[in-house]
């Protein structure tokens, strides 16, 4: 075994060269912004000036625990303010398009968008808010955070040198418990839409567009509520050969119904030339857990390099979106997760509940 430099292998998003220049304005104040975002964009530097929700308690609540030094009482009053360059916009799915069009639609344009994923429920409905966002000129990044996460980051590092050779087959299994926040009860999809994105935009980050998915899916017995997709199986076929799959298990055994428990992430990504091994750390949160990667390749002899970081995914990775729009910002170009962007994970989303609803194999379409 051989212990090396985490610097080694790229793990850490780019940071803005001025990142107190553009203020950034809150829409949400939930738990991924209290404990994970607002947490993440102090340690990188970033100037929040303020933040709103639909109970301004909880955004007064919020803004005392963070240091936040406004809360608006509104998304116009917030979007009046001339310090608000970026609106960060954390609200649910089905709320967030009609959010988003409140902004493009406001007299004062802002710099950026950040949006949560999923951008919108449907392609149809994705395509006119990229749309919406390039008629104005409003940068538009999507907060697909996972591939922010160190081993993730790490592993994309090691495939643009191609020293695992060409790609040949990555897994991703995954034995997790989500927390279902009251809001996924009722939409046409629940864990596609948010468990199963994050790993189908991952795959898309490490291997590019899969030509054709194989979906299978079945309702999780733990979730009473309603709902068509589960436990959600499937396999990406790419054109050059390589074939990516991933295990979205949300039941994880009777964990929580007495069974002793068996939870984690773990990743695989085989090439021509090496082999790499990962874990992701996102399960043991609230504890910070860092995300891990492992790697050998017959370029070095078969030697194991065994990396480690004292960054987690959650809270740490959540600077990387925001990073990334503003460096976007900066150098007027496209951010690295843009709306553009997101649309070919969307209609991944979309092949994928197609292909588990008719039992067959689709094709994703733009």
């Amino acid at each position: 075994m051989s212990e090396i430099c985490p610097q080694e292998v790229v793990y850490q998003s780019l940071m803005p060269e001025h990142p107190q220049q553009l203020g950034i304005g809150i829409i949400g104040a939930g738990f991924i912004v209290r404990d994970c975002q607002l947490v993440a964009y102090e340690q990188a530097g970033f100037r929040v000036v303020g933040i709103t929700s639909r109970t301004r308690s909880t955004a007064e609540e919020v803004a005392k625990l963070r240091s936040i030094p406004r809360v608006f009482d509104s998304v116009g009053s917030m979007l009046d303010d001339p310090d608000v360059s970026i609106v960060d916009v954390a609200v649910p799915p089905a709320t967030q398009p009609a959010v988003l069009r409140a902004i493009l639609d406001h007299p004062r344009k802002v710099r950026g968008i950040l949006a949560q994923k999923p951008l919108a429920m449907s392609l149809d409905e994705a395509r006119e808010i990229v749309s919406a966002c390039r008629k104005a000129g409003v940068a538009l990044q999507v907060n697909h955070n996972m591939r922010y996460d160190q081993s993730v980051r790490a592993l994309k590092s090691l495939l643009d040198r191609g020293v695992l050779g060409d790609p040949v087959l990555a897994t991703i299994d995954m034995r997790a418990i989500p927390h279902w926040m009251p809001w996924a009860q009722g939409g046409r999809s629940l864990s596609t839409f948010i468990m199963s994105i994050h790993h189908l935009d991952t795959f898309r980050y490490w291997l590019g567009e899969p030509a054709r998915v194989l979906a299978s899916t079945r309702p999780d017995p733990r979730t009473k509520f309603e709902h068509f997709d589960g436990i959600n199986l499937y396999i990406l076929e790419y054109d050059n050969g390589a074939r990516a799959s991933s295990w979205d298990d949300v039941w994880s055994g009777p964990a929580r119904e007495g069974a002793s428990p068996d939870i984690g992430i773990r990743w695989r990504f085989e090439g021509t030339q090496g082999l790499a091994l990962g874990t992701i750390g996102w399960p043991g949160w609230p504890e910070r857990v860092p995300s891990t990667i492992d790697w050998t390749t017959s370029q070095d002899g078969g030697v194991w390099h065994r990396p480690r970081w004292p960054e987690a995914w959650f809270p740490d990775a959540f600077a990387g979106p925001m990073a990334g729009l503003m460096r976007a910002i900066e150098t007027s170009t496209e951010p690295d997760i843009s709306g553009r962007d997101n649309l070919h994970t969307i209609a991944l989303c979309e092949a994928f509940l197609r292909g588990a609803r008719e039992h067959r194999v689709t094709v994703p379409k733009v």
